[in-house]
């Protein structure tokens, strides 16, 4: 009843809006073609000079290669020469049989109560006209949706979009959406049975602003596994300009089964400016369900997974009441019984606060996770051990693994053709150094050469060591599932 209450109130309030602000009917009644407000500071005002300029960002970029068909894009609307090169990462990719693009951005100049859709024919840029779907129409005239004309006049975040899709895609329409005080999971579900498998969601939105190098790596880290990972719980801890349209975006993948992979990540500081104070920029691919790849199944049920965790948490209440009883599972169930590997990750307020493992099947489940949540908790040496006072700030998160399979490659290059990011947990051995990141890790490092060589510096080893044949590599699965998922 709250719900449709809120729904009426909000209609009310975003037709009000729309009848006192420009509105749409009356004021840009004669306006056919929305056009450029930021070509010439934003990126060039000639058409050739742009369509050079996204050419060469397109060829020039780097990052992940997105496991599958990428249904949705969390894409930066800085200037160009700021975050272009982190857009065409994932523009480059994008399905060039897309007809229909749903763009999601900010209001940054007008208030709004709402999502706005501007009452116009086409989008222009230097590189010609981008026509409005039907579909545009049709949701303006839905509960949820709505026009105000002077949130779109000057607005960036949605038109810095197009010239990366102009160049990319042929014949195309597009649903521009300016968002501002709406319900993000509302409006997920009005505009999710609209996508077809030619439909291609963009969420424009840039990370943090103005920190140092050093603390926007760090945050903008939380973020981006946040929302890759559907996190929404860390949300709140992500800064970010279009935050309602990505948490769209995010319900959206909910709905449509999509994964959330990290394709690139780079700041002002690294790209067009100092490292005084500067913005992140991300570009986060979904893609479809299907089509990742991946060997292991989840195979444990609902109930053990809670089941486990309670007792990883049991176990770090008992250490700290001195020695009081931990509660452990009453079934002798086969899968906790089972041997295998396993690791407790502890998170205080989205941060890194244990991580403790056991790489092969050495011990039951329930003794793989007892141990190591006390270990996480309490002989991390990265981190002090955890008090009784912040225990109830803790998250955890558990990963059961599969055996370890060592790869046999020709070289550096086939080494990483082999590897799967997201998929893969990587096992680096050399004499005495041994070292492994969980699959979980490929978020904050999504390039695999960056991903391997900062594996190869935890294990002590050259950074170039993973090159080298004498250098056994091994790959495992995880199963990962935490307290956030059953809150």
């Amino acid at each position: 009843m709250m719900k449709k209450f809120h729904t009426i109130v909000f209609s009310i309030i975003l037709i009000l809006t729309c009848l006192t602000t420009a509105s749409c009917a009356s004021e840009e009644a004669g306006v056919k073609v929305r056009p450029p407000a930021v070509a010439g500071m934003f990126y060039p005002v000639a058409a050739d000079e742009l369509r050079q300029m996204v050419g060469t960002l397109l060829k020039n970029a780097s990052g992940l290669e997105a496991p599958g068909k990428i249904r949705a894009l969390v894409s930066p609307h800085a200037g160009y020469v700021y975050s272009g090169i982190v857009a065409a990462a994932g523009y480059r990719q994008i399905d060039p049989a897309t007809m229909t693009v749903i763009l999601l951005g900010p209001s940054h100049r007008a208030p709004l109560m709402g999502a706005s859709i501007a009452e116009v024919k086409a989008y222009r840029t230097p590189l010609g006209d981008v026509p409005l779907a039907r579909l545009a129409l049709k949701l303006r005239r839905s509960p949820h949706f709505g026009c105000v004309a002077e949130a779109h006049q000057g607005e960036h975040s949605l038109e810095v979009q197009l010239p990366f899709l102009q160049v990319m895609l042929k014949g195309f329409e597009i649903v521009p959406i300016l968002t501002g005080g709406a319900d993000p999971k509302a409006l997920a579900a009005a505009l999710a049975p609209y996508i077809g498998e030619d439909t291609l969601v963009v969420a424009s939105s840039d990370l943090s602003h103005y920190h140092s190098y050093e603390t926007a790596v760090s945050l903008d880290r939380i973020c981006i596994r946040a929302i890759a990972g559907r996190r929404f719980s860390d949300m709140p801890h992500c800064e970010a300009c279009g935050k309602e349209a990505v948490l769209t975006l995010m319900h959206i993948a909910g709905i449509k089964g999509w994964h959330g992979i990290s394709i690139d990540y780079k700041n002002s500081g690294d790209t067009a400016g100092g490292k005084g104070r500067v913005v992140g920029y991300a570009s986060i691919a979904f893609v479809e369900g299907k089509e990742m790849t991946r060997e292991m199944k989840e195979t444990l049920p609902t109930e053990v997974r809670k089941a486990l965790l309670k007792l990883a948490r049991s176990a770090i209440e008992a250490k700290l009441l001195g020695g009081a009883k931990v509660w452990r599972p009453e079934a002798a169930s086969p899968l906790l019984s089972a041997e295998r590997g396993g690791f407790v990750t502890l998170h205080k307020r989205s941060r890194l606060r244990g991580c403790i493992g056991t790489i092969e099947p050495v011990s039951s489940l329930v003794e793989c996770v007892e141990s190591n949540a006390q270990n996480a908790a309490f002989h991390d040496p990265r981190f002090p051990p955890v008090s009784a006072e912040e225990l109830s700030e803790i998250d955890i998160e558990i990963s059961v693994l599969t055996a370890p399979k060592r790869l046999s490659f020709k070289d550096a290059e086939d080494l990483k053709r082999q590897l799967q990011p997201y998929v893969h947990g990587v096992i680096l051995s050399r004499g005495v150094h041994r070292s492994t990141f969980l699959p979980q890790v490929w978020e904050q490092l999504p390039d695999k050469e960056r991903f391997l060589e900062h594996l190869c510096l935890k294990g002590g080893m050259s950074p170039t060591a993973w090159q080298d044949s004498d250098t056994k590599v091994e790959v495992y699965e995880a199963e990962v599932f935490g307290e956030d998922d059953f809150k």
